[in-house]
């Protein structure tokens, strides 16, 4: 059974303009890696969890930030590991130099036997659509695009 894991898109507009929440991931892999890294906040769940209530909960960790709005099914996809991923899109605006992540722990640098702690998120930033598509990992421009129609049908109404 493949793992799945939940996320929120978050957005706002900005004078007629759609922006979107990406975060990127923190620790040493991720470091010099920018266009297709940048991920909406999300994580794995359980098969007793409701995605719902684990993406906001991943985005509360991975952010430090609650999602308290409703949130819109953007529906699932498989990323090229094989994992589920499920995302919600919501609308809100904060200030991304407020994130506060998680953090792991792993053994670096490898072999050391020393252990170090890395935030799970080590920034976030607000992407115009065309951006975000540049940026987010490929398995999951999907979702900007899914976030784009709901858009210009809501607006269209």
């Amino acid at each position: 059974m493949p793992k799945k894991s939940a996320g929120i898109l978050l957005y706002k507009h900005e004078a007629g303009v759609l922006f979107v929440l990406l975060v990127h991931p923190g620790g040493p892999f991720w470091s010099n890696r920018d266009l297709g890294a940048w991920s909406i906040p999300k994580g794995e769940y359980e098969p007793d969890e409701e995605p719902e209530a684990a993406a906001r909960r991943e985005f509360l960790e991975e952010t430090g930030i609650a999602v308290t709005g409703d949130l819109e099914l953007l529906g699932e996809l498989r990323q090229k590991s094989g994992k589920l991923v499920t995302a919600y899109a919501s609308e809100s605006d904060f200030d991304v130099a407020s994130i506060r992540s998680n953090v792991f722990e792993m053994e670096w640098p490898p072999h050391s036997g020393q252990v170090q702690s890395f935030p799970e998120v080590d920034r976030a930033a607000w992407f115009i659509l065309q951006d975000a598509r540049e940026k987010i990992n490929t398995s999951q421009r999907p979702f900007l695009d899914r976030l784009d129609a709901l858009r210009r049908k809501s607006s269209a109404s």
